[in-house]
Formats: C-alpha cells, sequence, structure tokens
C-alpha cells in the first residue's frame, strides 16, 4: 500500500502537516487523478481519514490515523540515510523536543541499538525458509 511512490510521497506530505489536497499535489508532483486514487486507498486501508473543512462547496483535509502515524519511522529513516549520504545540508530537519532528531532502530526486548549485521532472519511461515518457499 504505501511502497508505492505517490502514496509514500502524500504521508510525508501529511506529516509535515499538509493537509489539503492542493498542497499535496503541489509538493509531491503527483498526478490529480493518480494521487486521489492512492488517497481513497489509503482511506479504506485505515491509513488516513477525510475531515470535512468547509461545507459550500464541500471540502475535505487527509489526516493520518493512528495506523498512519505509525507510519512516521518508514519516513524517517530514509530520510536520516539521505541526510547523511547523498545531501551536503538537509533539506528539512526533524526535531524532537529541543534537538535535532537523531534517528536509530532500537530493540524494544534488550534496547540495544540494531546494526545491520545483527539481525537474523527467521520465517514463521510454514513451507518457506529465508530464500522463499520449501518446496
Amino acid at each position: 500500500m504505501v511502497g508505492e511512490k505517490w502514496a509514500l510521497l502524500a504521508v510525508r506530505e501529511l506529516s509535515f502537516g499538509n493537509h489539503r489536497f492542493d498542497a499535496i499535489v503541489r509538493n509531491t508532483g503527483a498526478p490529480r487523478d493518480i494521487l486521489t486514487t492512492r488517497l481513497r486507498a489509503m482511506e479504506a486501508a485505515g491509513i488516513l481519514e477525510r475531515r470535512r473543512y468547509q461545507d459550500r462547496p464541500p471540502r475535505f483535509e487527509y489526516h493520518p490515523t493512528d495506523q498512519g502515524r505509525d507510519l512516521a519511522p518508514v519516513l524517517q529513516t530514509p530520510a536520516s540515510w539521505g541526510d547523511r549520504r547523498l545531501a551536503e545540508e538537509p533539506p528539512v530537519v526533524f526535531r524532537h523536543g529541543d534537538h535535532e532528531l537523531d534517528v536509530a532502530v532500537m530493540c524494544r526486548t534488550c534496547g540495544a541499538e540494531v546494526e545491520p549485521d545483527s539481525v537474523r532472519l527467521h520465517a514463521h511461515a510454514q513451507g518457506w525458509d529465508r530464500t522463499g518457499p520449501v518446496g
């Protein structure tokens, strides 16, 4: 659902506080018809909700639900990577309280920062292992 380019960019705009369709279109560059389709699909999936802000004519804003707000790390982690690896100066800075946000993936069980080499895959799906279907 959110792996599609326009959907993820729309979620980014909502996280930036841009809730109106015209602002989302402007800031993502998405074609209006495709963005409409993505927003409707995310609404149907419970990722965002429409809220009426004007009656005549009816106009709506889009707001993330709890499920949509859970996508914040999905946006912050690649943004942090891009800021470190691709930009001389970050185009935006996320703040956490009185300081810049320094994103890290942490294990809730042990409290340690997760390093790429410390993670191993264990397949729970019957008939699958790390390479795919077992045959």
